[in-house]
Formats: structure tokens, C-alpha cells, sequence
């Protein structure tokens, strides 16, 4: 993978999970998150 996937990659996963985590517990219990998972999920949105 070349630097520059790389860092793209980091930022979507970066900004999902600062986007999840600005979310209520009941926005992420509508989703079906819990709040522990905020991370996981966010690394397979990205795919890592």
C-alpha cells in the first residue's frame, strides 16, 4: 500500500470515529453501535 493510501485510509478512519463519537448514545444505539465499538467499526469502514 503506498503512502499516500495509506493516509487516506488513516483520515476516513480518523473522521469516522471523531464522527460516531460526537454522537448521543441513543443516535448510536438507533445504528446499533455501542459506544465501545466506536473504534471497530470504524476500522472496518476503512478497511484495516
Amino acid at each position: 500500500m503506498n503512502m499516500a493510501r495509506s493516509f487516506n485510509n488513516w483520515r476516513k478512519y480518523r473522521q469516522t470515529v471523531n464522527e460516531l463519537d460526537r454522537m448521543s448514545a441513543r443516535e448510536l444505539r438507533d445504528l446499533g453501535i455501542e459506544r465501545s465499538e466506536i473504534k471497530a467499526v470504524a476500522r472496518a469502514a476503512v478497511g484495516f
